[in-house]
C-alpha cells in the first residue's frame, strides 16, 4: 500500500529533449514521510565509491554503494568517469507541505539528451538494504528500469519510496532505486534547496517546484572518502 500510494503521486512526464528540461525528467511523489531518522541507511559491511559534484555553492560529496546497489552506482559511473554529469543540473526543489522548512528533496539530472546511456535494472530496496531517509541519493524513473540520469537528494525520510517487503522490481510495489548517501555537503544541498521557484515553470506535481534558475554541476569527478566530521 505504501508504495503504491508513492507511484501514485508519480508525475510520468516523458524525455523529451533540452528545450523542454523544466518538464524532461521523471519525478518523484509528494508523499508524506514516516518517522524521522538522524543519518542516511547504511548496510553494513559497505564498499563506497566517493563522487564529489561541485556546484557553484560548494561541493556536494556522493557515497555510492557499490556493495549493495551495485548496477545503479555503476551506471552513476558511467556518466561520471565520461564526463557526461559535467554540466547537468538541480532543476526541482520539492518542499513538503506540512513542513517546508524541513522536509523534501532535491532532483537534478544529465538535459544534454546526447549524454543520455540505456537506462539501468531497477534494484529495488527490498534487495539492496538501503532505505530512503535523509540524505540518501536516489534515482528517478518512470517504469521499473527505465532510470537513466535523474537523481534525487533527500533532506528527510521518505519511506514511502522505499519497495514493499518482498518485491523483486515489478510495480506496484517497485519503489526507487536508492544506492548511497550524502557523504559531506548537505549544507550546500540545503542551499539549493532553497533557492527561489517559479510559481509558473513545471506541470502536473512540478508546478512550482521548479527552480528559477537551474543549479549546473561543474564538475563531477570521483574523490577520497571526507575526512572524519567534515
Amino acid at each position: 500500500m505504501k508504495a503504491r500510494a508513492a507511484l501514485a503521486l508519480f508525475a510520468a512526464l516523458p524525455v523529451l529533449s533540452p528545450a523542454l528540461a523544466q518538464d524532461a525528467a521523471p519525478v518523484a511523489p509528494t508523499a508524506t514521510p514516516e518517522a524521522p531518522a538522524t543519518q542516511a541507511p547504511a548496510p553494513v559491511p559497505a564498499e563506497y565509491v566517493y563522487v564529489a559534484l561541485t556546484v557553484p555553492q560548494g561541493v556536494i560529496t556522493l557515497a555510492l554503494d557499490k556493495t549493495h546497489a551495485p548496477l545503479t552506482t555503476a551506471n552513476f559511473l558511467k556518466y561520471v568517469d565520461a564526463k557526461k554529469m559535467d554540466g547537468a543540473v538541480f532543476y526541482r526543489a520539492m518542499h513538503l507541505e506540512h513542513d517546508p522548512e524541513h522536509q523534501g528533496l532535491l532532483q537534478g539530472g544529465v538535459r544534454n539528451a546526447a549524454n543520455l546511456l540505456p537506462p539501468v535494472a531497477h534494484e529495488p530496496t527490498s534487495k539492496t538494504g538501503i532505505g530512503h531517509v535523509a540524505g540518501t541519493v536516489s534515482m528517478a524513473r518512470f517504469a521499473p528500469g527505465s532510470a537513466r540520469a535523474d537523481f534525487l537528494i533527500l533532506l528527510s525520510d521518505m519511506r514511502a519510496l522505499d519497495a514493499e517487503d518482498g518485491n523483486q522490481g515489478q510495480d506496484p510495489g517497485a519503489g526507487f532505486a536508492a544506492f548511497g548517501h550524502v557523504a559531506s555537503g548537505m549544507d550546500v544541498v540545503k542551499a539549493i534547496w532553497n533557492q527561489p521557484r517559479s510559481a509558473t515553470k513545471g506541470e502536473g506535481v512540478m508546478k512550482g517546484q521548479i527552480l528559477e534558475q537551474d543549479v549546473k554541476i561543474i564538475t563531477a569527478r570521483r574523490t577520497k572518502a571526507p575526512a572524519e566530521g567534515a
